[in-house]
């Protein structure tokens, strides 16, 4: 075997674009020639793969997938919408998504690591990258395993997903109220689910800047510090999954609807977390005029 250095590996990384441990790899295979190498890891599809590091990936899905009292909500992100729609794109993210049940990792880098009938999920989601032919990221997600069951929707064919963990028996009733509050939380996008849940400072910087808000409105201190204390309340309302007020009918809050749910039901129901994920948030969207890029094109084809 013919040998090759660490400057040999950088060399091929900086052609190809592919990782150290994958450029290490393939010059093992290719007996120390790089030019065989380079070949390899184009086959391998790794290479391709690498050249759309650059790229956006801001559009996507968010996936649901339930197993048993075990559920995971995942978003993935892709170049183009029309990727996102296809049958492939949705394929690998089920598989993910399948992946995070089975080994219940604890973030996404313990996620790629992760073996992946005998690949590590990361090579897998490169190898379909060159296969789909844009750039594939896997951006986040959120288990749940539950006591008593798990309640998930997904709007607009992934455009946002919601994940509900219910600690009670699931029946007709439990699942109405269930898939009532998905619902609920698609539409309301509540912050926390209870108000125990807000730090005491972030409570703190919302009184500062209500009670600023107010001052500057003429309001006398001891009157300001009233009014303060009634938006705080609100705040609580808006933000506050169990204090809103039910999207169906505003004249009970989420942990009345459960209330009146347990009458009926007869059994007692705990909401426990919640989590929502709305496709692409945060993300930034790569625009170009079409004439720049043409022109773009066209500069470099004379370089």
């Amino acid at each position: 075997m013919a040998e090759f250095t660490a400057k040999d590996v950088m060399a091929l990384r900086e052609q190809t674009g592919a990782g150290m441990m994958d450029c290490k790899r393939a010059l093992v295979d290719a007996d120390g020639d790089k030019e065989r190498a380079a070949e390899l890891l184009r086959e391998r599809g790794i290479a391709k793969a690498a050249k759309r590091a650059s790229k956006i990936a801001a559009e996507g899905i968010v996936y649901a997938y339930v197993s048993g009292k075990t559920g995971v909500l995942l978003e993935v992100n892709c170049e183009s919408d029309f990727v996102a729609k296809g049958d492939k794109f949705r394929a690998l993210v089920d598989e993910i998504a399948k992946q995070i049940v089975k080994e219940k990792p604890a973030d996404v880098a313990s996620l790629l690591a992760s073996n992946m009938n005998g690949k590590s999920v990361e090579t897998f989601v490169q190898e379909q990258t060159a296969v789909i032919g844009e750039k594939i990221s896997v951006r986040r997600f959120q288990l749940f395993e539950s006591a008593g069951f798990v309640e998930t929707y997904i709007h607009m064919g992934g455009t946002m997903g919601v994940m509900l963990d219910f600690n009670c028996p699931e029946n007709e009733a439990t699942k109405e109220l269930a898939h009532n509050i998905a619902l609920h939380t698609a539409f309301a996008k509540p912050r926390y689910l209870a108000a125990d849940e807000v730090s005491a400072e972030t409570v703190e910087k919302e009184k500062s800047i209500l009670m600023q808000e107010v001052l500057n409105e003429g309001k006398p201190e001891a009157i300001a510090e009233k009014i303060v204390l009634g938006k705080i309340k609100k705040f609580y309302e808006e933000n506050c999954l169990l204090e809103q007020k039910f999207v169906k009918d505003d004249k009970v809050t989420i942990a009345q609807l459960i209330a009146d749910t347990e009458k009926k039901a007869g059994v007692k129901i705990q909401l426990k977390s919640f989590c929502f994920f709305v496709m692409g948030e945060g993300l930034e969207k790569k625009s170009e005029d079409l004439s720049e890029e043409v022109a773009k094109q066209v500069e470099a084809m004379k370089k």
